[in-house]
């Protein structure tokens, strides 16, 4: 026999559950209200506004040239920004390889600087400009120079053309570069390289790193104290001072001979 429920039993319990409901609703919409309260009198604080920003990797400028660069102030909020923004902003310097940027705890940021190495100095009128990587030439002064230098590299591409190719060439071999002169007037440019060890090198700017990584090997071949020029445009040759300016004179053993 099925048993018969009295609904007056039921009355309570369909009571209870539906407080129960009611309560459970009243708290989720009491905890929303306090989560935006918190929001909104955090974000009128300073501990919603940007207080510190840490620059690592900044070498070839100062930290707070890069914060300029990222176009925050202190006392921005934090929700006005976001980390890809800044990276873009930083990434679009000549002379930054990469960036990374990541917001730490409320109020700091961090940002990590990847910037392109020195290759060498360009001569210009005034001075010396640094040579980076890339080819960009930074605008600002040098004091002193501690690496090859380029002269008549003041187009760009042609500069960009040279780094392409210094950063193929050997560690051993690129330390032993004092001056690459480039003669522009040729069709296929060719440039004169003076090394530290007293001989000089002309190549062509297409292929001076795919020649000039051969150079150990043709100086090993030479008689000791032996100086010239070794010409790589097309094959690799070499040629004595002594054959093409004579033998020095008395007291002139150390002097350098005259460029060409």
């Amino acid at each position: 026999m099925d048993k018969v429920i009295d609904i007056e039993e039921r009355i309570p319990t369909l009571r209870e559950r539906r407080k129960k409901r009611t309560n459970r609703k009243f708290v989720a919409l009491l905890t929303i209200f306090l989560l935006l309260l918190v929001v909104a009198i955090y974000s009128q604080t300073k501990y919603s506004k940007l207080q510190d920003v840490a620059v690592a990797g900044a070498n070839l400028y100062a930290p707070v040239d890069y914060q300029q660069a990222s176009g925050l102030e202190f006392g921005d909020s934090m929700w006005s920004f976001t980390e890809k923004e800044i990276e873009e902003k930083l990434n679009g310097l000549e002379w930054v390889k990469a960036s990374r940027v990541e917001k730490k705890w409320l109020t700091g940021l961090e940002i990590y600087i990847a910037e392109h190495e020195k290759i060498g100095y360009l001569d210009n009128e005034t001075g010396y400009q640094m040579v980076l990587s890339n080819g960009y030439a930074l605008e600002k002064p040098v004091d002193s120079v501690s690496g090859p230098i380029f002269t008549n590299f003041e187009n760009d591409e042609t500069r960009q053309k040279l780094a392409a190719q210094l950063t193929d060439v050997d560690s051993e071999v690129y330390n032993l570069i004092s001056q690459i002169t480039l003669n522009p007037e040729e069709s296929s440019p060719l440039v004169s390289l003076y090394m530290n060890d007293g001989n000089e090198v002309k190549g062509t700017l297409s292929t001076l790193a795919e020649k000039l990584n051969y150079y150990p090997s043709v100086i090993a071949q030479l008689d000791e104290g032996q100086k010239g020029v070794i010409d790589m445009e097309v094959g690799i040759f070499f040629r004595s001072y002594d054959d093409m300016y004579g033998p020095p004179k008395e007291g002139e053993d150390d002097e350098e001979p005259e460029e060409e």
